[in-house]
């Protein structure tokens, strides 16, 4: 790591073409605030101001790299029109601002790309092509229709232009907060980080760029340490899940960013929900990344000034939905028991009054009589509740055990017969 200041200038861009993309994107995206967060401050023992990239009209950051290549076209290939594979943030950007400028636009995304994303790309008028599993499939998808249509195929991270255009965050931060000790950026294919590492350090040499890779995808982890550590699963955070890193992003992250963390789902899902409920801000997976960072390695952080970009919040409702609700059940807000008892009338108002009394919320039941394991005159009934915190369902599972009801926990685990 750190390569002389001199040599910046071998890399594909340059502070300089950060700032002329400053210039071309003023006015034609949003200059996002940066908001102080306390309560993530709270459980991260940093102090962490947020980069609010979820609040661009296409809900990320890539608006910033997909104006600034759209306005570099000459006027013939704006009229035959440019094409673009994304997983979806991309694919939206480069929809958007075609529409605007009055380009056509081909968008090639992968075949599971959240429905939202590829629902939003259709509709600011491009054309989608939905095809392969994996973004490297649909890179060769899009070069094959580009080279068939004579379209200009706009990369999402491998082009000086698009890398630029997203240094201009950097910019934006260090304008707003000059004390920022380190800021953490999401690693897909390296467009975002290698513009924001080249202006910030550009900027201020002192600063720290801290990269977080989903630990399914340790594309630059393994390319720049020379590890082969596995690539490929289902991930929350889909935005940063590439195979296959940028080349032109390649050095200026070896050079620049001297840490990389990978990050696990639980952490990621766990990131997600706090900027739902602390923030209370939409971040989707890849957006939420740096926040697991500081999460998963809290003493790399503490004490520091810390600049957190959320770089997307187009997540599906239902996914939130379901990561919320996970988290209720992983702090032991959400728990189920199961009850075997006799068969007799008003056992279930007893059990209801009796979670009533203790203030548990009674979120689902269920009666089985054809169990085998239940007596022939038996009834299991199984009970979901929500509670205040752990210790709270604790009370709730001691006080059915004092009433001879003998509960089970029901958990990913199976059946337990404590709390936890």
């Amino acid at each position: 790591m750190g390569k002389p200041e001199e040599a910046v200038a071998d890399y594909a861009i340059t502070l300089q073409d950060v700032e002329r993309a400053a210039d071309t994107v003023r006015g034609q995206v949003l200059r996002t605030p940066l908001v102080p967060a306390p309560r993530l401050s709270q459980i991260t023992g940093a102090n962490v101001c947020v980069k609010h990239e979820n609040m661009q009209p296409t809900g990320s950051f890539k608006e910033r790299g997909a104006v600034n290549k759209l306005e570099s076209l000459a006027p013939e290939e704006r009229r035959r029109g440019v094409i673009a594979m994304s997983a979806g943030n991309h694919a939206q950007a480069v929809a958007y601002h075609a529409r605007r400028f009055g380009i056509p636009a081909v968008i090639v995304m992968p075949e599971s790309a959240p429905l939202v994303k590829a629902e939003n790309t259709r509709s600011y008028g491009a054309r989608v092509v939905l095809f392969g599993e994996t973004l490297y499939e649909s890179a060769a998808k899009a070069r094959e229709i580009a080279e068939a249509e004579g379209l200009v195929f706009v990369h999402p991270y491998d082009d000086p232009k698009v890398m630029a255009g997203q240094g201009t965050i950097a910019m934006e931060m260090l304008a707003d907060a000059p004390d920022l000790d380190q800021i953490v950026v999401p690693i897909g294919g390296g467009g975002l980080i290698s513009g924001i590492a080249v202006a910030a350090k550009a900027l201020k040499p002192s600063i720290e760029i801290i990269g977080v890779e989903a630990a399914l995808y340790p594309s630059f982890t393994n390319a720049i340490r020379g590890e082969e550590r596995p690539i490929g699963g289902a991930t929350l955070a889909e935005g940063i899940a590439v195979k296959t890193v940028g080349q032109l992003p390649l050095p200026i992250v070896r050079d620049l960013v001297p840490d990389i963390i990978l990050v696990e789902e639980p952490l990621i899902e766990r990131a997600v929900n706090a900027y739902a409920t602390l923030q209370r801000t939409m971040a989707e997976g890849a957006g939420a990344a740096g926040l697991a960072a500081m999460l998963a390695e809290p003493e790399r952080f503490e004490g520091k000034r810390v600049g957190l970009v959320l770089c997307g919040g187009n997540i599906d409702a239902r996914i939130l939905a379901s990561v919320m609700v996970r988290e209720l059940e992983r702090d032991d807000r959400i728990a189920s028991f199961r009850i075997t008892s006799h068969d007799r009338p008003g056992l279930l108002g007893r059990v209801a009054s009796l979670l009533g009394n203790l203030g548990a919320n009674i979120l689902e039941v269920s009666h089985g009589r054809l169990f085998l394991d239940v007596p022939a005159k038996g009834v299991s009934i199984d009970i979901t509740i929500e509670t205040r915190d752990r210790q709270h369902t604790l009370e709730v599972f001691e006080a059915l055990k004092a009433e001879g009801l003998a509960p089970r926990r029901i958990d990913s685990r199976g059946l337990s017969e404590t709390a936890y």
